[in-house]
């Protein structure tokens, strides 16, 4: 299988009415790098967005996209499917890009991903584009996952931890997001663009099991 490179999808995301900005534009490459096939897709659409100068109005109709899926979760498992042919893709694609029919980037952009089977990684593409947004505009994000709902004190405390760690750089803007997942069981689990540090109880177990397992 070949790989899947960012720049040729780019090439084709890239509407035909915003070629002949790819030549002049020079600051079309994504702010932070992005891992995963929903991230290549994810930087191959910033970089066509660059070109044609439309990076906020992505923003926008993907953002669009994704009130569409969390409105109907059985669509997200319908466009997953791999049974889907070229008809079943159209006409998806004609249903849910209704909404932005004037954003040629992001309409090519479901076109893409209809031809290369992979309509499922939507969601995870719109998520990473907005991570690349986040970082065009100098804001970092950390999502701390824990246990239960974190006191504003303590989350106080660990931004001010994190906007002096080497993970945000000078002049960057960070953004505290707690999510609870009860499953961690204790401690916590902070994530920072791509990288993740797991503090929490339920990873300490696995790793306890594991060494157990090796020993026996």
């Amino acid at each position: 299988m070949f790989p899947i490179r960012s720049a040729s999808i780019a090439r084709a995301i890239v509407p035909r009415v915003g070629r002949a900005y790819a030549a002049a534009s020079t600051s079309t490459r994504p702010p932070v790098q992005l891992f995963g096939v929903d991230g290549t897709y994810a930087s191959a659409l910033y970089t066509a967005s660059a070109k044609t100068r439309s990076l906020d109005s992505t923003e926008k109709s993907l953002q669009t996209l994704k009130g569409i899926l969390q409105k109907d979760p059985k669509l997200e498992t319908i466009i997953s499917s791999p049974t889907l042919n070229a008809g079943d893709k159209s006409q998806i694609i004609a249903e849910i890009a209704r909404p932005i029919a004037s954003d040629k980037t992001v309409k090519n952009l479901l076109e893409v991903l209809a031809e290369n089977n992979r309509l499922g990684l939507l969601r995870g593409v719109i998520d990473k584009y907005s991570t690349l947004m986040s970082a065009h505009k100098g804001v970092v994000e950390a999502v701390i996952t824990s246990a239960s709902r974190l006191d504003p004190r303590t989350v106080s405390r660990l931004e001010t931890a994190i906007s002096k760690s080497q993970y945000v750089g000078a002049g960057k803007t960070l953004e505290v997001v707690n999510k609870v997942n009860p499953e961690i069981r204790g401690g916590l689990v902070v994530e920072i663009g791509e990288r993740t540090i797991d503090l929490s109880v339920s990873a300490k177990m696995s790793r306890l099991n594991k060494l157990l397992t090796d020993a026996l």
